[in-house]
């Protein structure tokens, strides 16, 4: 039976990229290097006769200042023997890689040909090369890259948020999110890190959305994965405000919430009687192309064992129990979030089911997995032990209750980045989501081995699968779910976000912590926001914000600045209405506005 598709993705694009530098070295070989790293091969000028190039390309330059021929983990060399083509340009062919061309992976189009990541190349024998005539073709998908920009005052972050921009545009290299060059497929807790910072950088929707359906129709095997699907969904939704995909997956939609598997209190477990073999193969699990020989495993995030050194893994310790609270509050999520989609189809009866499902897994989340003496929650039902992600998802997703937000704050702040690049994304939408954005700020800033400067220090133009080798020794340099601070730079340090769907209602909140000022351009399908905001002292002074036509959007001031001193849009004094984290005024566009605080 053909798969079910609501959108058809654009086609992957050619791009032809000189050097942007080169030296002969002194055995005749040319070093080219091609400024950043790309999926793509290489393209070779004409020669006067036949004969053999060898090349090699790689990722990486090691001590001698040449690529590295051995480089760490999944980092990529490689050595080419080529035919030179007398009086034409030769295009170099990239022999497969049995690792990443498997059933499970996504398969270069054959007009395209196979592709490989390198940043530099050299050229044996090439003394009478002219390097500007080497040519790297470069492909990705169709990207504006004057969709976005993004400054500060910190110039580490600019850095960063390059380095996460441009991370984006280079891994769309298959034309579907997949997870790097060392398998090459789609993940769903990948690809969700992805739509988001696509969606933050270009207004492109396609591809997102043709990703999100192909893993439906393609699942994989951890426990949270399957709800990320209900996450992607409410997210294509409400960036672009279209219905047909919602509409096509429904019923399967509502099955990835995993309600099948609740006990009567609403919690789930994969170790139910519930999680048998047709309930996984009602999920789409073990199809043609499932490469898995198991069924649902609950993740939390990176396992222990050989990958990291010491075994240590990306969970914090987490203690892996059959109610384990990292999947309960994905529960939750998933249950919120299909109770919208619902109510967004017209299915009042469903959405008030999910409603009422919600509210029984909140209240019995926090009475089971909460330790009041601590003031934390724990890893599950019967855990002493409480790690960061069992406290930065409840945080996350809405799970904590008021009186309870500062001990668990406090808890999240005391961890560091004790998880995954993965983790971060939720790490930091827990601490932007409570006002924590001076933390936040040192976190995406952090100069030390478990932050995005390492990841530009280490010399990859692109974002890492792992903070370090040592924490990941198969780890590689071109990983999408490590772009994290393209979202959230977009959404929260900028603080555009839509509040309905199509951005018909958009949040405009800036959070700056330590900046003096932020500016950039986000992409909506309405058309481009821009926002530049000012602070002093660690409070926001000013909001310019340019609106586009059929938006109208809130902008929000603080309560710190709020409650001290009168607002001014456009120069005249206003009285603005209540928020959660301030005060706010809603402006319909098109509108370029001033608010500020003298």
């Amino acid at each position: 039976m053909p798969l079910a598709y609501t959108v058809t993705p654009k086609p992957l694009v050619q791009t032809s990229v000189a050097p942007a530098d080169s030296t002969l070295l002194s055995d005749g070989t040319l070093l080219l290097d091609f400024g950043r790293a790309a999926f793509g091969t290489l393209e070779l000028p004409p020669t006067a006769a036949s004969g053999r190039w060898t090349v090699h390309l790689g990722e990486k330059l090691g001590a001698d200042g040449r690529i590295d021929r051995d480089p760490p983990g999944s980092v990529r060399y490689r050595r080419i023997e080529a035919a030179m083509q007398p009086d034409v340009r030769t295009r170099l062919t990239i022999p497969p890689d049995p690792h990443n061309t498997g059933p499970g992976a996504v398969l270069m189009p054959c007009e395209i040909g196979e592709v490989y990541p390198f940043r530099y190349a050299e050229i044996e024998h090439a003394s009478d090369v002219d390097a500007a005539q080497v040519h790297q073709i470069r492909v990705h998908y169709l990207f504006d890259d004057d969709a976005s920009t993004f400054s500060s005052s910190d110039p580490i972050l600019n850095e960063v948020w390059d380095l996460c921009k441009y991370t984006i545009k280079a891994t769309s290299f298959a034309g579907v999110y997949v997870d790097g060059d060392r398998e090459r497929i789609p993940y769903e807790g990948d690809a969700y890190i992805n739509q988001l910072c696509h969606y933050c950088v270009d207004s492109e929707y396609d591809l997102a959305r043709y990703s999100h359906e192909y893993l439906l129709h393609h699942p994989t095997w951890p426990t949270e994965w399957q709800m990320h699907s209900v996450l992607m969904a409410w997210a294509d939704h409400l960036y672009t405000g279209e219905t047909a995909s919602l509409v096509a997956f429904y019923d399967l939609l509502c099955a990835k919430t995993l309600i099948a598997l609740a006990r009567e209190d609403g919690l789930i477990s994969t170790a139910s009687t519930a999680c048998t073999r047709a309930f996984e193969e009602s999920l789409s699990l073990y199809h043609s192309r499932y490469i898995f020989d198991h069924g649902l495993r609950d993740l939390v995030d990176w396992p222990p064992g050989s990958f990291t050194q010491g075994g240590q893994g990306e969970r914090d310790n987490h203690e892996m129990l059959p109610i384990n609270t990292v999947v309960n509050a994905f529960h939750y999520r998933a249950l919120v979030l299909m109770g919208r989609i619902a109510r967004a189809l017209g299915k009042s009866d469903d959405s008030a089911k999910f409603e009422a499902l919600e509210d029984r897994v909140h209240g019995t989340f926090n009475a089971v997995l909460f330790d009041p003496d601590r003031g934390v929650y724990v890893d599950g039902e019967g855990s002493e032990h409480a790690s960061l992600h069992s406290n930065m998802f409840a945080l996350a997703f809405g799970l904590v209750p008021t009186e309870r937000l500062s001990g668990v704050i406090e808890y999240v702040k005391s961890r560091g980045m004790a998880c995954s690049v993965y983790g971060a994304q939720y790490l930091l939408e827990a601490l932007y989501r409570h006002g924590e954005a001076d933390y936040a700020l040192d976190l995406m800033t952090a100069r030390q081995d478990r932050g995005w400067w390492h990841m530009a220090q280490s010399g990859s133009t692109m974002t890492m699968e792992a903070w370090d080798h040592k924490y990941k020794n198969n780890l590689d340099w071109n990983h999408a779910w490590g772009a994290v601070p393209a979202n959230i730079i977009a959404r929260y340090v900028l603080g555009v976000r839509p509040l309905a769907p199509g951005f018909a209602k958009l949040e405009i909140q800036p959070q700056l912590g330590g900046l003096k000022m932020a500016s950039g351009k986000v992409p909506t399908p309405l058309g481009p926001v821009t926002v530049e905001a000012e602070g002093a002292s660690g409070e926001l002074q000013r909001i310019d914000a340019t609106i586009p036509d059929g938006a109208v959007a809130r902008l929000v001031f603080p309560e710190s600045v709020s409650g001290q001193r009168a607002l001014f849009l456009n120069g005249k004094k206003i009285v603005a209405g209540i928020h959660p984290l301030g005060v706010c005024v809603d402006v319909a566009g098109p509108n370029q506005v001033s608010l500020s605080s003298p």
